[in-house]
């Protein structure tokens, strides 16, 4: 039995997680920074790394007592290293440091993004491999081939504002709350849509070839920017929300098709924290029922969102595999790690 602390800090989540081999929560801890960025409609770098420092070490006490476990029970401690806001990253590493430091704990670095793919594995969903690995948050929109534990190919690219990005600038322009997901989903679900149906938005990169694999949605936030401004008099903004979520959503299949076609792979795992979206999700679900392929996706809300049990989950794979860190491991904003 293998104990696990999890430390996650790349952005706007501060989160610590205890998880058991791999596979079961022991306890999970989660600050959302939503209420200091709502005034800027966005993540402040410097406000995010305030607010880690001052709410992860809390966190933390409070993950131990919850799972009823001491630093002495612990086999390793796991933390987010890449990608993400630097200096929120930081703050993630000094405490791994600290604690793998005074209590002879191995480090076990971990990728943000991968350990959004793998935190299936605390639902009963160990990946397969090879899977293919969409991934759909505020900064990433991206096909992988997962390989294996810590082996990511990536096959298809964000190529301007990600999903969920588009999500906040679009609910921006409509003037509803920040973060935008939930209240866009919420008014697209308010729109009763007439057969048949006229999009307001056209189709996304409607010339993009079978071969090319990419997502690139400032395009459709445009075209509703546009819209917004010739029609003042008489907006809908149901209809506009259900069509920005069609458009957007087709897009994310027709790309899932494509990198199924070009890899034969057809175990598909989708993550991040669009996925919380509950139109996706049965969208992708009809997709894969009617295409025969395979569909993963947390069944938990909370594990979409940036947590520390996704880090710990990879973590324990990792550490098994060896995949251990000197303590001077390096932290990085980008998605590949370079000396």
């Amino acid at each position: 039995m293998a104990y696990g602390l999890g430390i996650e800090s790349s952005c706007d989540e501060t989160s610590l997680a205890i998880v058991e081999d791999g596979e079961k929560l022991i306890s999970l801890k989660i600050h959302s920074q939503i209420e200091n960025h709502a005034p800027y409609r966005g993540v402040v770098p410097e406000l995010a790394s305030r607010a880690h420092l001052e709410k992860i070490n809390p966190l933390l006490e409070m993950a131990l007592v919850e799972a009823n476990l001491d630093f002495k029970d612990l086999s390793y401690v796991s933390v987010t290293s890449h990608p993400g806001l630097m200096g929120s990253l930081l703050i993630g590493a000094s405490l791994a440091r600290c604690i793998a430091l005074v209590h002879r704990l191995p480090i076990i670095p971990v990728n943000h993004l991968e350990a959004h793919l793998s935190v299936l594995a605390l639902e009963g969903n160990l990946p397969t491999f090879p899977s293919l690995g969409v991934l759909l948050s505020g900064g990433n929109s991206s096909i992988y081939i997962y390989h294996g534990f810590g082996k990511l190919e990536l096959i298809g690219d964000t190529m301007d504002d990600a999903l969920g990005e588009a999500f906040d600038k679009v609910s921006s322009l409509l003037n509803l709350p920040y973060p935008g997901g939930p209240f866009i989903e919420k008014e697209a679900n308010g729109y009763v849509a007439k057969t048949p149906h006229q999009s307001l938005f056209p189709k996304l990169l409607k010339e993009a070839g079978p071969d090319q694999i990419g997502f690139s949605f400032s395009g459709l936030k445009t075209a509703v920017m546009y819209h917004i401004k010739g029609n003042q008099e008489a907006l809908n903004v149901s209809q506009i929300c259900y069509d920005f979520q069609n458009s957007a959503f087709e897009l994310v299949l027709r790309n899932v098709n494509k990198a199924i076609l070009k890899t034969g792979i057809r175990n598909v795992i989708f993550a991040g924290g669009v996925l919380a979206n509950e139109t996706l999700r049965q969208r992708i679900e009809e997709k894969a029922k009617k295409e025969k392929w395979s569909s993963f996706f947390p069944r938990k809300k909370i594990y979409c969102t940036d947590n520390g049990a996704m880090v710990a989950c990879l973590g324990y794979y990792l550490w098994k595999a060896g995949e251990t860190a000197p303590i001077d491991f390096l932290v990085s904003p980008k998605r590949k790690l370079t000396k």
